[in-house]
């Protein structure tokens, strides 16, 4: 039956005036009254305490997990599919996370050097920014910024996609040279110039993979990203060979300080081993720790000459993860089925993936012509009727990034390019 608490908490206060409101009356002569008064000090206590612990409750509910959000960036195409659970969950984590990603990450002196770095980058993140301070984030050169190039089929394919084309309103473009930020000007509202003062090399055109060019490239992207996460903004990083068809929000784990796709899943998202992650796309929660991640992982570049972010954080995830360790991050490795490449097709098809990702493939015309032909599939795909999908989900084998490792196993056949 339902319980009275009004009567519960009031019953048990004496009544320690008169009813006609007069001073308080004897209960009793001698012990009788320091009795009584002890029963009413306990009886207030009981009274207090009853009333605090509710809040003090409420308080740890919402303390418990910092940061553990994901509510807002996609809320606009949940629709009615998103539980009531979900949406609670979401909430409240997204209100705690804001106070500790907002918190003082490292010295001052550290802060005005970023600033400096990087100015003003804080007033466009405000604007570019979801409800729970979210943004996704992808860098462009002048060769890939160009028309016709990788940023107009990055652009497109949101569009194109399944009601994610409100994302894009929540995307920053990080243009590394001036020709690239010009490009991004003409065609989206939320460009940032980069300017990678720290080299004199040419970042303008298509990079060769592991080239001092791409190199630079990469760290100035994790130096930029690290100046996010101080300013209190979660990221998606995405990069702009990667095109969008549904809304990969959906798949992150809200326990996760960290969500990294694969070239390689081995089917556990938890795994450390086994998982072969990309860093062509990943989440990262805004927290003090997550910063100190991005230090240590731009810092680990001098105990890995030569080598490239996603090597070195691939060398460096047991440490940061470590029980044992200060930081004891969380990952999640994204699976495969969801967020495909061209590494490993035959573990996608159109009827899950959210993204696909023109990895394993060498040469800006390369990934140019076969992205093109990802989303003409797509298209194609999305204007069946259900039968019809169940039958062709299958993606062709890339034209021209297809290679022998990219043909599926005996029993699993992809639609022969051209078909």
């Amino acid at each position: 039956m339902p319980v009275d608490f009004h009567h519960l908490f009031f019953s048990r206060l004496p009544l320690s005036r008169s009813e006609g409101g007069g001073e308080a009356t004897d209960m009793g002569m001698g012990m009788g009254s320091s009795l009584h008064d002890g029963a009413r000090v306990s009886h207030s206590v009981s009274f207090l305490l009853g009333a605090l612990l509710p809040t003090v409750l409420l308080f740890f509910l919402a303390s418990d997990r910092l940061g553990q959000k994901l509510a807002s960036i996609s809320s606009s195409s949940l629709g009615n599919n998103g539980s009531a659970h979900q949406q609670m969950t979401h909430a409240i984590a997204n209100a705690n996370n804001l106070s500790s990603s907002t918190t003082t990450h490292g010295s001052a002196q550290e802060k005005e050097e970023e600033e400096r770095a990087f100015p003003g980058l804080a007033e466009l993140l405000a604007k570019v920014a979801t409800d729970d301070r979210t943004v996704i984030i992808t860098s462009v050169n002048e060769a890939w910024a160009a028309p016709g190039s990788l940023l107009d089929l990055f652009r497109g394919s949101f569009s194109g996609g399944e009601g994610i084309a409100h994302l894009l309103n929540h995307t920053l473009i990080v243009a590394v040279d001036a020709a690239a930020y010009r490009h991004c000007r003409r065609v989206h509202p939320h460009c940032y110039l980069l300017e990678a003062t720290s080299t004199a090399m040419n970042l303008s055109s298509a990079s060769d993979f592991m080239s001092d060019a791409y190199l630079e490239l990469v760290w100035a992207k994790l130096e930029l990203q690290q100046r996010v996460l101080h300013l209190g903004h979660n990221f998606l990083f995405t990069d702009v060979d990667v095109v969008w068809l549904r809304d990969p929000f959906r798949h992150i784990a809200v326990h996760a300080d960290m969500a990294v796709s694969c070239d390689i899943y081995s089917g556990d998202a938890d795994a450390l081993d086994g998982n072969w992650p990309n860093t062509g796309f990943y989440y990262v929660k805004a927290t003090a720790r997550t910063v100190e991640m991005m230090r240590r992982w731009r810092a680990a570049r001098w105990r890995f000459p030569r080598g490239h972010e996603q090597e070195i954080f691939n060398h460096i995830k047991h440490e940061l993860a470590s029980a044992d360790g200060d930081l004891r991050l969380r990952f999640q490795f994204l699976d495969t089925a969801l967020f495909g490449g061209f590494c490993r097709l035959f573990h996608n098809d159109m009827a899950t993936a959210c993204t696909m990702h023109a990895n394993c493939c060498f040469g800006l015309g390369k990934k140019l012509s076969d992205l093109r032909d990802v989303l003409g599939q797509w298209k194609n795909y999305t204007a069946m009727t259900p039968p019809e999908k169940k039958k062709a989900a299958g993606w062709r084998v890339p034209a021209m990034c297809g290679t022998p490792d990219k043909r599926p196993p005996p029993g699993r056949l992809l639609i022969p390019a051209g078909a």
